[in-house]
């Protein structure tokens, strides 16, 4: 919706054309014009009255944009956002496989819930899975299923992921994590459309849509050798892709008011934020991306406690970790809780990485055991000369467990290179 409905008062209904009372998916906005800003849900959440002094400022069509959408679905005013959107719809009809790349927090599983909801397979099950957070030694049992005696210790059958979301829609997160043993079978079960469970010897057919989401970049890790071209190929259909979100500012106003509408408890009243807090967000760089704009709407709404309005006090960004040297640029000290590599021909970490909030006293036990192995991770790293390989052997993990470590970094802020296979 662009542009101003500053003259436009009345009632607006979305979704059909009966009533609100008979449709669970209808939402009824009435917009009044006042002598100041107020957004008022009624009980059920499903009607809302948007009172405004202005239509075309930025937060009245901003909570309008946050009121119209249903819950769970996304929230864009940005053109890219938008015909990102536009195209969800198109494939939605289709059966096609969809990948989804962007940054980590950016709303990749809120599209693919989207594209599953307008499919022909709404009515069945939407089953997410992250690849990175399953065990690799269990997560060929857990996609395909398992016979009852197939290993040590799997005392019943189990279905597995794709014959449970049978009909509808799988979404495999983060599917560059996927080891490359398991990606060949990955790939059979979307051509043949048949999974062979282990310990089994036929294979069972599955009617699944899969929908692939990634935050790294695909057609590189197929060019180091880190994921299978055919998967690829396969997947990359019809891709989509998702930018950061200081790429799409106009999305930024919305989104707050739709976490604000997500986060204030029934029966409360809603609080309307305000146009200077609204440009204070615009400000941010947001390198947790819409992760991190809702924890600090979270923030705001709990420091504004009962006030009519957000303001840019009430608004506290996130203060990751962050790599930090002394005045003279040279390397910081090691501050207590170091953790010294066994291996003595590892060096200690080239900078320190520390806490805004963390200091030599007070500090959460969390905090620096996060921060030790942060340390000890990136010292091992560049020891190797940047090899993954190298620093997962060094350090007793796996490669792919190294990787989702280092992803974790660099989600809290802390400056990583990828470093080389």
């Amino acid at each position: 919706m662009v542009g101003s409905f500053g003259s436009s008062a009345g009632t607006y209904v979305y979704a059909s054309e009966e009533g609100v009372q008979h449709d669970p998916r209808k939402i009824a906005i009435a917009l009044e014009r006042a002598p100041h800003n107020e957004l008022i849900r009624a009980p059920g959440g499903r009607q809302f009255t948007l009172r405004y002094v202005d239509g075309a400022s930025e937060g009245a069509l901003a909570a309008l944009l946050a009121c119209a959408a249903p819950a769970g679905t996304p929230v864009a005013a940005d053109p890219e956002s938008l015909s990102v959107l536009a195209l969800a719809e198109r494939i939605a009809a289709s059966d096609i496989p969809v990948l989804i790349n962007g940054p980590t927090g950016t709303g990749k599983e809120v599209l693919s819930r989207f594209i599953h909801d307008r499919s022909r397979r709404a009515d069945k099950p939407f089953i997410a899975i992250n690849c990175a957070a399953m065990p690799e030694t269990m997560l060929e049992a857990l996609l395909f299923g398992h016979q009852k005696g197939a290993f040590t210790g799997a005392n019943a059958a189990s279905e597995g992921f794709f014959r449970a979301a049978d009909g509808g829609t799988l979404l495999l997160d983060e599917i560059a994590e996927m080891p490359l043993s398991l990606q060949a079978k990955l790939l059979r079960a979307l051509q043949e459309g048949e999974v062979l469970p282990l310990g089994a010897t036929q294979p069972v057919k599955v009617d699944v849509r899969v929908i692939a989401c990634a935050n790294r970049d695909l057609p590189l890790e197929v060019e180091e050798g880190r994921f299978r071209a055919d998967l690829y190929y396969r997947l990359n259909v019809f891709p989509l892709s998702l930018g950061a979100l200081c790429e799409r500012p106009e999305d930024i106003a919305p989104l707050a008011f739709a976490m604000m509408l997500r986060h204030v408890p029934r029966g409360m009243n809603t609080p309307w934020i305000s146009d200077a807090a609204i440009a204070l967000l615009a400000q941010h760089t947001w390198p947790g991306n819409v992760r991190e704009l809702e924890n600090v709407v979270r923030r705001a709404l709990l420091l504004a406690g009962d006030a009519p309005e957000i303001l840019p006090q009430h608004v506290v960004f996130d203060r990751p970790a962050r790599l930090v040297t002394d005045r003279n640029g040279a390397q910081a000290a090691a501050m207590p809780g170091t953790v010294t590599p066994i291996n003595p021909a590892v060096p200690a970490a080239p900078a320190e990485i520390v806490g805004d909030d963390m200091g030599a006293s007070g500090a959460k036990l969390s905090n620096i055991v996060q921060i030790s192995e942060a340390r000890a991770i990136l010292a091992t790293l560049e020891a190797c000369g940047g090899s993954r390989v190298a620093a997962a052997r060094q350090l007793g993990i796996s490669e792919r467990t190294l990787r989702y470590r280092l992803a974790s970094f660099r989600e809290a802020g802390i400056a990583v290179a990828g470093g080389r296979r």
